[in-house]
């Protein structure tokens, strides 16, 4: 996992320790206030709304304290395609450039330009350098890339 990654995880574990647990505390305390917990439907979507936070809560915790985080700018790849690289790529077959970070599981969001590590382009990727030719085999056929520019920030 990248440090962003990371960092990115722990902010949301405060946000749901910090505001979001507290908040449904508070309504669970008001759905009460009601009465009959039967019959009360705000009780009932505040004790779910609280399973799903505290699972939300324990599966971070678990993942952070299992992952094993990289800061990307101390990374000597000699220039090389690695984990938590940026590459900037070349189709060749519609003459766009796109960029992308080679990322974990947890953190990745095409629409960011954050690729998996596992993902199609991201396998044909490793180990590569500026100025290969690169084939994708992706679900909707092949690719054909050339790379542009390896950094990593």
């Amino acid at each position: 996992m990248t440090m962003q990654g990371a960092q990115k995880l722990r902010d949301e574990l405060v946000g749901l320790k910090k505001v979001e647990r507290p908040r449904i505390i508070q309504a669970l305390a008001e759905a009460r206030a009601h009465g009959d917990l039967r019959e009360n439907a705000e009780y009932h979507a505040a004790k779910e709304q609280q399973s799903f936070v505290e699972g939300r809560i324990a599966e971070i915790e678990e993942k952070l304290s299992k992952a094993q985080i990289i800061d990307i700018r101390e990374l000597n790849a000699g220039g090389k395609v690695v984990f938590g690289a940026t590459v900037t790529l070349y189709n060749l077959a519609n003459e766009e450039e796109v960029r992308y970070q080679i990322v974990g599981e947890l953190e990745a969001d095409i629409s960011a330009g954050l690729i998996s590590i596992v993902s199609p382009i991201a396998r044909a990727l490793i180990g590569r350098e500026e100025g290969d030719h690169i084939t994708v085999h992706a679900p909707s056929g092949d690719l054909e890339y050339e790379i542009l520019a390896v950094e990593y920030v």
